[in-house]
């Protein structure tokens, strides 16, 4: 069993003595207070909290996605038709949004590190051994192999120039090392700096290399000195495949002293008019030189206010060591757009068939994307994928989970996102989609409808890629809309905002009338996995959608009454309440809330996710929905049978709990660990006051996903379950 008590020590990963000399460390440290910004003056330790590697070690190959023998027969006929569908798409040289036939390149493994760059700018990852690697550079593709050409070198010199080494800085590739007694730290800085727009969105990084005891290091001056100049030296080193001895000779030689630095900085700059860094630098050749510049003058800025930014975490010594080390990063695709129209720039992209997509639309409706530009947030647009396996940009069940960072860094990117789904709610494409599941049609977008994602191809003009339900009949994305535009409301003040969304508010809890056959406020499920969960099938009313519907009524009903709306306000109240005395009275078994109110064999289990809309609802600083021993009841609960009962909550909280205590088989989906869900299974706990439950489970899935291997998933989504 995990011991709480080991949540709330703070030890350091990686004490800087590990590294550096004490010797060094003590004439670094106190020469950092008096030394100006504009130096650099580093002692080359890592940070305190840190995931540690050995170089030489080996990087684990991680189990992937695999489905039992009655799962794969049970779902026979769906593999079929998207294999079909697969090698449809491939025809037109499109690729499909869901593949799991074709073996992709990037494979998790435990070597891959937080991706360079800004956002919405594409990415490059480093391995522990210092290699670039899994290149996300063109939106939805993704190369994994490391090209070995693209490193850095270094030159060492002792004793007068009789004993010389040379090496290439990715360590683990040959065998030693090429002067045991050197050390070499590199700091890696990306701009990524919440509510920065500008530096954020840059696809650059700078290394900062910091040497203890190098003797030679190459000589080059700026243009205009008398010295080779760094454009020259490389050249040099591109023909000949080293440098110029006149580079390490030229004028006086010194050891470095201890944290002494040297810089440099990669820049991948593509001009294309799609990518927003584009509106600061212009798509010139001398755009790249620009930022590159910029960048190595304003790096030690970027640093103070990443650390500003962390530091009340990282120095807070309440909070568990496991948040604090948490990594905040995200290595599926994203792309951020300039402020122009985006229609032209992804017409720019994909050719004349943007008149062929929009020809099965309602002649008599504005289509929104075609005449709007820049929203009031003045960012563009950005597109974002959940990761490489889902080719489809901003999944907004997903979204539902992973917003609250968007939100808290940078609030205009999320009410940009926001708006287009409100635009998308008022919206309707007529053509037609075949659906995978049961081998039916409709149409590709509904009106009143939340889509489940904005697009593959042509994003904002063909949305719902995702093609194997009807979503339109799916149960949570449109309450998942309401709570997070009203959430966004509330946190930002914004009343331009809310009355610009509000008629898509409306038409979205207006649609859901439709699946509340028997007039009592509260939704019902239709007997197939018609929500997230979408291999779970769920009957009559689920604790999980109703749970976000009641959520959902009682934010509208409070953004109406802000917004002055008071017709709706009352509207809305009235349905919550009714709908509120309906579920409790189905649902509610003394200790928990049932998975659904049917009669299935599953009907009883405890779904770690019940309370998903009383989450929303705290978070947002509404009333409970629920009395509050109701409330503490069930997530203790979840907490003692699908946190503890798995691998004595090492691992976090398994999507379905039978009442005996193992995990609930239904389905694939209900025996596995999702990140998220977790993640706001633990943020519900912290907001109800049982900070221990809170912190351990969260702990396990830290430990699962993050301590023990790194980095390692592509998409830390799901984990499989094996209960004790």
């Amino acid at each position: 069993m995990v011991n709480g008590n080991i949540f709330h020590c703070r030890k350091h990963s990686w004490p800087a003595e590990d590294f550096v000399g004490r010797t060094a460390l003590q004439l670094v440290r106190p020469l950092r207070a008096f030394l100006p910004r504009s130096l650099d003056f580093d002692g080359g330790a890592p940070p305190e909290q840190a995931w540690r590697r050995k170089l030489n070690s080996h990087a684990n190959l991680l189990k992937e996605f695999s489905v039992t023998f009655m799962e794969a027969m049970r779902m026979m006929s769906l593999g079929l038709r998207l294999w079909s569908y697969v090698r449809e798409e491939a025809s037109h040289g499109r690729k499909a949004p869901i593949d799991p036939f074709t073996k992709e390149r990037c494979k998790p493994s435990a070597s891959q590190g937080v991706p360079l760059g800004g956002m919405g700018s594409g990415s490059i990852s480093r391995g522990f051994r210092g290699e670039f690697k899994n290149w996300h550079i063109i939106p939805g593709l993704c190369e994994s192999s490391p090209v070995m050409e693209n490193q850095f070198s270094i030159f060492v010199s002792r004793d007068g120039g009789n004993k010389k080494y040379s090496s290439v800085l990715a360590p683990g590739h040959h065998e030693g090392e090429p002067d045991p007694d050197l050390k070499i730290s590199c700091r890696q800085i990306s701009p990524f700096i919440p509510h920065d727009y500008k530096d954020s969105s840059l696809p650059t990084s700078v290394f900062v290399y910091t040497n203890v005891n190098v003797t030679v290091l190459p000589v080059f001056g700026l243009s205009g000195e008398n010295h080779v100049s760094a454009k020259e030296m490389w050249n040099i080193m591109k023909q000949n495949g080293h440098f110029d001895r006149e580079n390490f000779s030229t004028g006086s030689s010194m050891p470095s002293s201890p944290g002494q630095t040297l810089c440099s900085c990669l820049s991948l700059y593509l001009g294309r008019a799609t990518w927003r860094y584009t509106q600061f630098y212009g798509t010139s050749e001398r755009s790249a030189i620009n930022l590159v510049h910029d960048a190595l003058t304003k790096y030690k800025l970027w640093e103070e206010e990443i650390e500003k930014w962390q530091n009340p975490i990282l120095k807070d010594e309440r909070l568990p060591e496991c948040h604090a080390k948490l990594p905040a990063v995200h290595d599926g695709d994203s792309m951020s757009n300039s402020d122009e129209d985006s229609v032209s720039k992804f017409a720019a992209v994909h050719g004349p068939q943007m008149q062929e997509q929009t020809a099965g639309l309602k002649s008599e409706e504005p289509i929104p994307y075609l005449i709007s530009k820049d929203g009031p947030e003045h960012v563009g647009k950005f597109l974002y994928l959940e990761g490489v396996e889902y080719i489809m940009w901003n999944t907004y069940d997903v979204h539902f989970y992973a917003s609250f960072a968007l939100l808290d860094l940078f609030p205009k990117i999320e009410l940009s996102i926001q708006r287009d789904f409100a635009n998308a709610v008022l919206y309707e494409d007529r053509r037609k989609v075949k659906f995978l599941a049961d081998g039916t049609s409709g149409i590709r977008k509904v009106k009143g409808a939340v889509p489940h994602d904005l697009g593959t191809h042509d994003p904002w003009h063909e949305m719902n890629a995702y093609n194997i339900h009807d979503t339109s009949k799916w149960k949570d994305l449109n309450p998942k809309f309401v709570l997070q535009i009203y959430r966004d409301f509330a946190a930002t003040g914004d009343m331009s905002f809310g009355r610009d969304v509000w008629p898509a508010v409306c038409a979205a809890v207006d649609y859901m009338d439709q699946f509340d056959r028997d007039g009592d406020g509260l939704i019902e499920n239709d007997g197939f996995p018609d929500q997230t969960y979408d291999a779970w099938t769920v009957h009559g009313i689920s604790a999980y959608c109703g749970c976000l519907w009641l959520a959902a009524l009682q934010a509208a009903a409070t953004m109406a009454h802000r917004l002055g709306e008071r017709h709706f306000a009352e509207k809305y109240k009235l349905k919550f309440i009714k709908a509120k005395a309906v579920y409790e009275a189905k649902l509610w078994n003394g200790s928990y809330f049932n998975y659904d109110s049917g009669t299935s064999s599953n009907s009883r289990s405890i779904q770690a996710d019940q309370l998903a809309g009383q989450w929303y609802t705290a978070s947002s600083g509404l009333p409970p929905l629920f009395d509050d021993n109701k409330i503490k009841s069930a997530l203790q609960k979840i907490f003692e049978f699908n946190v503890m009962k798995v691998k004595g909550g090492r691992m976090g909280a398994v999507n379905g709990m039978t009442p005996k205590g193992k995990v609930d088989d239904t389905c694939m989906q209900s025996r596995e660990i999702w990140t998220g869900v977790t993640y706001a299974v633990a943020a519900n706990m912290l907001l109800h006051g049982l900070e221990h439950q809170g912190f351990t489970t969260a702990e396990g899935i830290f430990t699962a996903g993050w301590s023990e291997e790194g980095y390692g998933y592509v998409l830390p989504c799901v984990y499989r379950a094996i209960s004790d």
